[in-house]
């Protein structure tokens, strides 16, 4: 049984076969960490704790795509791939800059898509008429980074945008039919309840989406989080908890939004806790567990819940 509507299934519907993403470093900066809005940036952000690929800054994007594709037709068996432009904040630039790193994409026949992450505040229509150009030829994705509906706790977390932002930046990229609209959302950040996580869900289904990725809050190493973690000011979800949250969230949020993923993993060498994480497969198996033991799935309390909104 598909408990949830996942990426990989989205995938094979489109394109009949596996699809692998490509982690891209395409030299942004964010406004939340160069002064513009903040020089402190979100409490838990640490680029270097992704993957090895978006980490390599020094190599040029070309370079970076044919190493991720090369490993990844080995390892996975892949041929056909998405650009995935990943780190700090992808639409951060002038138009002319924009249009030059996404373009080298057309330089690889073996690419079939483009996601960009990016914050809500940093999009606008000029940035979304380039974007939309490449669904041309591509199947296009945007994910906002988003994290919760809770502007207390964007505070909190110093993201620097607020949910009004998020929802502006939605629905404007919505009314692009062509261009796929994600948000990243991290279950456990400090000071929420189980019920303002599901709250989150609430709002979100609401909202223009397409699809949702799921990050449980881990601790990196270099990071204000990792202070007050130390100084023991935060609490972290644990296995069973967060297991619980996340098929409760997915219980009310429409059985169409694709997910993105379910969890979040980090480089060990930079990951402080919970190490837990890392056991992706083993994680995986227990969420597919817990939803056969509560007889449930993605959407189950979706149509009472638009209903009672109503």
């Amino acid at each position: 049984m598909n408990y949830y509507y996942s990426f990989n299934k989205y995938l094979k519907e489109t394109f009949g076969e596996r699809v692998h993403r490509l982690s891209l470093n395409a030299g942004f900066s964010c406004p939340n960490i160069d002064g513009t809005l903040s020089k402190k940036g979100c409490i838990f952000c640490n680029n270097k704790a992704f993957s090895y690929f978006s980490n390599n800054r020094s190599s040029s994007l070309e370079e970076q795509i044919t190493k991720a594709m090369d490993y990844a037709r080995r390892r996975y068996k892949a041929n056909k791939f998405i650009a995935y432009f990943q780190s700090f904040t992808n639409t951060y630039g002038d138009i002319n800059t924009l249009k030059e790193k996404y373009r080298v994409i057309n330089n690889f026949k073996d690419i079939v898509g483009l996601a960009i992450s990016t914050r809500c505040d940093c999009i606008d229509e000029e940035k979304l008429d380039l974007i939309e150009s490449f669904s041309r030829k591509y199947t296009v994705f945007i994910e906002y980074g988003l994290q919760t509906v809770h502007d207390k706790t964007l505070r909190y977390i110093n993201r620097n945008h607020t949910f009004s932002d998020f929802k502006k930046a939605a629905e404007m990229t919505s009314r692009r039919k062509t261009i796929k609209v994600g948000a990243h959302i991290i279950l456990g950040l400090p000071n929420e309840s189980k019920e303002m996580m599901l709250t989150t869900a609430e709002v979100l289904s609401t909202l223009p989406l397409w699809g949702i990725k799921f990050h449980c809050l881990h601790v990196v190493k270099q990071t204000p989080l990792e202070n007050m973690y130390n100084e023991g000011k935060i609490k972290l979800l644990s296995e069973d908890e967060y297991i619980d949250i996340l098929i409760s969230f997915l219980e009310v949020i429409p059985k169409e939004y694709v997910i993105l993923r379910l969890i979040s993993d980090a480089d060990r060498r930079f990951l402080v806790a919970p190490l837990w994480i890392n056991e992706k497969q083993r994680i995986l198996r227990r969420i597919e567990e817990e939803f056969k033991k509560r007889s449930t799935y993605q959407g189950r309390l979706y149509e009472s819940f638009s209903c009672k909104s109503a």
